[in-house]
């Protein structure tokens, strides 16, 4: 074989075995790509549920707090009927007025 015949069949069998090499990357990918998204929404699935748990346990608390708060505002109003106010009919009409701004800020 004459060296420029050669050269090209050495060539050739370069580029054939490069695209062989190509073409099996490609394929590795493409089947990696679904264990990907796959994990990807598992750990998306997980977020959403850790989220969620988070969520319902400060709702909770919130609603403790609104129990609390409840419950400190008829110990105030108590602690103001025992003391005996001066001009029980005013002192009265205010602390119905207070209370009444208090429900509604708590339904707020």
């Amino acid at each position: 074989m004459s060296r420029p015949m050669l050269l090209v069949f050495l060539l050739l069998i370069l580029i054939i075995t490069s695209q062989f090499e190509w073409r099996q990357q490609l394929v590795v990918d493409v089947d990696s790509n679904p264990g990907i998204s796959q994990k990807q929404h598992q750990i998306s699935k997980r977020e959403e549920t850790i989220k969620e748990k988070i969520i319902l346990v400060q709702e909770k608390n919130i609603r403790r707090l609104n129990e609390l708060v409840r419950h400190l505002q008829e110990q105030l109003h108590q602690c103001r009927g025992n003391n005996g106010t001066v001009n029980g009919t005013v002192s009265s009409l205010a602390e119905r007025i207070l209370e009444l701004e208090r429900e509604q800020i708590l339904e707020d």
